[in-house]
């Protein structure tokens, strides 16, 4: 264990770690009133149900950086299989939850499979064009990724699910992008896909009918909120005013007023902005700066790392973790409808905290096997 210490990005695991315990105790400051008041529960609900998702995700986390990241590409085949059947079978006997069939209820806790996806995914693909290196130039190994990620993609769709829809579909496609394919091919893919996307438009406009529910084409109307402040609006809205009542440095630990049920969830979807109000503008930006830094310090692992299946695992972790920040803060600050995308180290939640977890630790063996590779290489 000393050894794996020695090579993991010490930089990439300070920052993560801050941020993590943060995290928690914004989730705790955002979510108080709300569980007391909304959900009768006790105030500190949130805050032990996300520390006991960062303990279950520390300890998965020191088993798995272990382990050699060929293990996990070569078992993600079971997990891409299982992940398929969980979504068709959640389709069939879930439950809705927020309108949305996305998650296992087991009663204190849920398991939302749409989330795991992802990280599986890169994996499944990391390993794929790593063994399948020398046929790149065949259409049929080269694309039967795009095939696997379509079909997980209309699966989460049905649920619907579109802002985890749209991050996975970002993934699969950089992740395409990224592998030494045939140039060829890949240009025809961006041809055909833009051709799909506007037959299917067509379409649909022809047909007078819409792929979207009533309730998703409301969100669509996302600019100005405030005009409807009333309707529609409310939300974003009171996310503006939850960041201009935080200025420069804030109102001060717990003293946020919009956590007081004017959120719909402020630990999840809008915790920047109870961040922003109760500590500042000047953290908000010290956080994305942050942000910032722990790409960087994945794609340079990424950009290190000897083996083609560790750059992609480091590739695909920094656009999961960047579509996150992306989607997340554009929806609150009203340049994209809100999705329900929860923010990275902050917002509440098991499955995407265990998933983000999971992904730092595959980011961190990465960097342990290419320290190991230069030793060996030094040692002879």
């Amino acid at each position: 264990m000393k050894k794996i210490i020695k090579y993991m990005d010490k930089p990439l695991l300070f920052v993560t770690f801050v941020l993590f315990i943060f995290g928690l105790i914004m989730v705790f400051s955002s979510s108080n009133v709300t569980a007391y008041m909304a959900k009768a529960v006790s105030p500190y609900n949130y805050f032990i149900k996300q520390a006991i998702f960062l303990g279950i995700g520390l300890v998965m986390a020191l088993v798995m950086i272990r382990f050699n990241t060929r293990l996990y590409g070569m078992v993600s085949w079971i997990g891409i299989l299982g992940i398929g059947v969980s979504l068709v079978v959640l389709l069939i006997m879930g439950q809705a939850q927020n309108q949305a069939v996305s998650w296992f209820d087991f009663g204190a806790f849920s398991f939302q499979p749409s989330e795991f996806c992802k990280i599986i995914m890169i994996v499944w693909m990391a390993r794929y064009y790593e063994v399948n290196i020398k046929k790149l130039d065949r259409y049929g190994v080269s694309l039967f990724p795009l095939l696997v990620g379509g079909i997980i993609t209309f699966l989460i769709l049905l649920q619907p699910d579109l802002g985890t829809a749209i991050i996975f579909v970002l993934i699969v496609g950089v992740i395409f992008l990224s592998v030494p394919i045939v140039p060829q091919i890949k240009h025809q893919i961006i041809f055909a896909c833009f051709g799909l996307v506007a037959v299917v438009c067509l379409v649909v406009i022809s047909s007078g009918k819409t792929l979207i529910y009533e309730r998703q084409l409301q969100r669509l109307d996302y600019t100005r909120p405030c005009d409807r402040l009333l309707t529609t609006g409310s939300q974003v809205c009171n996310g503006y005013i939850a960041i201009n009542n935080g200025g420069l440095t804030g109102v001060g630990l717990g003293n946020s007023t919009q956590k007081y049920l004017y959120l719909p969830e402020p630990y999840t979807d809008f915790i920047f902005a109870v961040i922003v109000e109760e500590l500042g503008v000047v953290l908000g930006i010290l956080i994305l700066c942050l942000y910032v830094f722990i790409l960087y310090r994945i794609l340079l692992i990424g950009k290190r790392s000897y083996t083609n299946r560790g750059a992609i695992i480091c590739y695909g972790v920094a656009i999961y973790i960047f579509c996150h920040i992306a989607v997340n803060l554009m929806g609150l600050f009203g340049l994209i409808p809100m999705t329900g995308v929860p923010l990275p180290f902050m917002s509440y939640g098991g499955s995407f905290t265990i998933c983000l977890i999971a992904a730092l630790t595959l980011v961190q063996r990465v960097s342990v096997e290419t320290g190991m590779r230069k030793t060996v290489k030094k040692s002879s």
